[in-house]
């Protein structure tokens, strides 16, 4: 008996923003055909990120990953969004981050007979993940001092605005603010390293230049009479503790693999500086493969002879949520949420704390995969950055859908929430 055409279906859409999970089938295998899946995209400097799984069948010669084990290959288990969480550069220590977030990432999926790709290729489908949902604008902006990219949702608003900032890299980084506008939030990511004339190591960073990404939201007619949050990730992170400390038009911050000091560059804030946190370059280490761990180089927090160096949050009125992967290797981030987090509870702030066991440093949207160590673009060396791949991605997950619910609970009044 001939068998029919195998056909990749990606429900409900092959087109999505890459926030979204999907469901994967394939249809018109043979009962309990074994086959391979591989999932493959280019990211725009021409590298692949590709990943495999095998599988089973079932006796209706029918595949759903949401109910389908792996049995072996990039992942095992039942893993609906598998392939997407395991893709993998085919040269090493690359880290998939989009670039131009008005095109889509094109994952290309195919089946192929048996378990490996050396089978006859049974059938292909290409899905389109984007970055803006329809409507959103991307702006940039110059203005003043200020290097930002503003992005703003469909419709009229009003909305709440949010600070996007990422770590020490530098650049413009624009993935995660455009996902967020596409999720009803007026954006703003801001260069604050190593982007135009901004240099990768300041003598010192002012916290009124994000008081200005702040005035200038503020001015916007979708986002007037709304609140104001915050978001950071790495140095970004204490950046925007810093921001919900001294500006009081902060109403939420979140620190994604932050620090509660003022880490490797002082920060200027209005008639003082909080200088850095004590770090040690002989602690060092370089591992086998030759990326460098640094997560013994910063001096204990707890230790009274740091505190000078600490972000006063607990003098804030903000709202903050902590985020934070047990398998952090770039610092300790656990430890040194642990540290805002109890000075917050002692004060009577708002605090909400999540650490994930077997997540690294790098906790970005969901969906993207796992970079354990990659190149640092401002250090010039090979850094280790930590985590599993399975629990990274759950925490991912998690963690996203926990940002956005936290920012909509306290930048939104009540009688708005339909707009998102």
């Amino acid at each position: 008996m001939e068998q029919m055409a195998a056909t990749i279906l990606v429900l409900p859409s092959p087109i999505c923003l890459h926030d979204e999970p999907v469901q994967i089938i394939v249809e018109g295998l043979s009962p309990l055909q074994e086959v391979t899946l591989r999932a493959s995209l280019e990211d725009e400097s021409g590298e692949t990120f590709q990943s495999f799984a095998y599988y089973r069948a079932g006796s209706n010669g029918d595949l759903d990953l949401t109910r389908s084990a792996s049995l072996g290959g990039s992942y095992s288990g039942v893993e609906p969004m598998g392939l997407l969480w395991s893709l993998e550069s085919k040269a090493p220590f690359k880290r998939l981050a989009k670039k131009n977030v008005r095109t889509p990432f094109y994952v290309t999926y195919e089946v192929y007979e048996g378990h490996g790709i050396t089978g006859r290729r049974l059938s292909a489908c290409v899905s389109e993940r984007r970055f803006l949902a329809e409507g959103v604008e991307r702006i940039s902006v110059r203005e003043g001092r200020l290097k930002a990219t503003l992005f703003l949702p469909a419709g009229p608003g009003p909305f709440p605005g949010l600070i996007d900032l990422y770590g020490s890299g530098g650049g413009l980084v624009e993935y995660r603010a455009s996902l967020l506008a596409s999720r009803g939030f007026v954006t703003l990511a801001v260069a604050y390293l190593a982007f135009a004339d901004l240099p990768a190591f300041p003598e010192f960073i002012e916290l009124d230049y994000f008081g200005e990404a702040v005035e200038f939201l503020k001015k916007q007619q979708q986002v007037k009479g709304m609140r104001i949050g915050v978001l950071g990730l790495s140095k970004g992170g204490d950046l925007a503790l810093a921001l919900a400390t001294f500006c009081p038009d902060i109403r939420a911050a979140v620190s994604i693999s932050g620090s509660s000091v003022n880490a490797f560059i002082p920060l200027r804030v209005k008639g003082f500086t909080i200088p850095v946190h004590p770090y040690d370059l002989e602690k060092v280490k370089t591992t086998d493969d030759g990326t460098v761990d640094l997560s013994e180089v910063m001096d204990d927090p707890r230790d009274p002879a740091t505190w000078k160096c600490r972000i006063p949050v607990e003098n804030s009125f903000a709202k903050f949520l902590f985020l934070s992967g047990q398998d952090d290797r770039n610092w300790q981030s656990e430890l040194f949420c642990q540290e805002a987090v109890q000075r917050l509870q002692q004060s009577g702030g708002h605090v909400e704390f999540y650490c994930y066991p077997g997540a690294g440093h790098l906790l970005e949207p969901p969906y993207l995969p796992l970079c354990q160590a990659s190149a640092h673009r401002s250090f010039g060396t090979l850094v280790l950055w930590g985590g599993q791949w399975r629990e990274h991605a759950k925490a991912q997950e998690d963690a996203w859908h926990r940002i956005l619910a936290f920012f909509r609970q306290h930048l939104l009044d009540s009688s708005i929430t339909s707009h998102l």
